[in-house]
C-alpha cells in the first residue's frame, strides 16, 4: 500500500513514515520473524523499540518532543466486521476494534498533550448535536508482512466506509474523553481506558474521534474492517500519531532528514 497526502501541509507526515521505514524497527526478536508468523502463534513477540524516543513507563509508548509525534505498539485483532473503534486497550473492546494496543488511553492522552496537541471536547447531543473537535491526528500504521516487506499506510486505509465501499475519508480529532469518579472508593477513572481509545462511532468517553455523525447503533454503524488491506491476526503493528498544526497557525513540525532510496528526489 502507498501513503497519500490530500494536503500539502501533511508532507512532513509523510516524510516521517518514510524515515521510519529506513530504520530497522520491524525486527521481532526471538523466533517471530514475520507476519505469517505471528497469525500463528498468539505470543508474538514485540517490536524492538524505536531509537532515539523517549519512552513513557513501561509501556510500549515512545515520543519524540522535537518533532512533535507519538509511537505506540499493538497487534491486528480483528480483520472484518462492523467496527466501533479502531483502536482500543489491550483486553477490553477487541470485538469491534482493528487494532489492541499495548497502552491504557490516559497515557496516549498524555504523550499527544506532551507534542502539542490540544484536547478539544467531545461529542454532545443536547439540546442539538455538536461534533467532537480538538486537535486533527494524523495516524500511520507500520508493519511487516510475511516476505519480509515493510509497510506503511493511513490508518484510515484499514477502515471501509460502507456509504461508499471505498477507505474512510475522515481525520480523528482530539476530543479528550474525560474521568469520572467512583463514589464508592472516591478513585478517578479516565474514561477511555475502558475501551474508547480511537473511534469510529461517536462515544462521549471517546479520546480520538470523528468530527461526523456517527452512531454507534448496531442498525446505523458506518464502518467496517477493510479486511483485504489488514495484514494477519496477531501481526505486530507500530502506530504513529503526529498532531496536525492548526490553519492558523505559520510554524510547521520540523522536516525530518531522509536519506536513501525512500528520499524524494524533488519535492511535491
Amino acid at each position: 500500500m502507498s501513503l497519500k497526502h490530500r494536503h500539502p501541509k501533511r508532507l512532513a507526515a509523510i516524510f516521517f513514515c518514510l524515515a521510519f521505514s529506513c530504520e530497522p524497527l520491524f525486527y521481532c526478536t526471538g523466533i517471530i520473524t514475520s507476519a505469517e508468523d505471528a497469525s500463528e502463534d498468539s505470543q508474538a513477540q514485540p517490536l524492538r523499540p524505536p531509537p532515539g524516543l523517549q519512552q513513557l513507563g513501561k509501556h510500549r509508548l515512545w515520543v519524540d518532543l522535537k518533532k512533535r509525534y507519538v509511537v505506540v505498539d499493538g497487534s491486528v485483532c480483528l480483520r472484518e466486521g462492523q467496527l466501533e473503534m479502531f483502536a482500543c486497550p489491550r483486553g477490553t473492546k477487541e470485538h469491534e476494534a482493528i487494532i489492541a494496543v499495548d497502552c491504557p488511553a490516559q497515557f496516549l492522552h498524555a504523550a499527544l498533550l506532551s507534542v502539542g496537541a490540544q484536547s478539544g471536547n467531545t461529542v454532545s447531543y443536547e439540546p442539538a448535536y455538536k461534533p467532537a473537535s480538538g486537535t486533527v491526528i494524523d495516524i500511520y500504521l507500520l508493519w511487516k508482512s510475511a516476505d519480509g516487506k515493510k509497510h506503511q499506510t493511513r490508518a484510515q486505509n484499514w477502515v471501509r466506509y460502507l456509504k461508499t465501499g471505498k477507505a474512510m475519508p475522515y481525520d480523528w480529532v482530539f476530543a479528550g474523553s474525560g474521568f469520572y469518579t467512583d463514589k464508592s472508593t472516591g478513585k478517578r477513572h479516565y474514561m477511555a481506558d475502558a475501551g474508547d481509545m480511537i473511534c469510529v462511532s461517536n462515544f462521549n468517553t471517546a479520546m480520538l474521534d470523528l468530527p461526523i455523525q456517527s452512531s454507534a447503533a448496531a442498525a446505523g454503524l458506518l464502518f467496517t474492517a477493510y479486511k483485504k488491506r489488514i495484514p494477519p491476526l496477531r501481526t505486530p503493528v507500530r502506530i504513529v500519531l503526529i498532531p496536525r498544526p492548526s490553519e492558523n497557525k505559520t510554524e510547521s513540525p520540523p522536516m525530518p532528514v531522509v536519506s536513501g532510496r525512500n528520499a524524494p528526489e524533488t519535492a511535491p
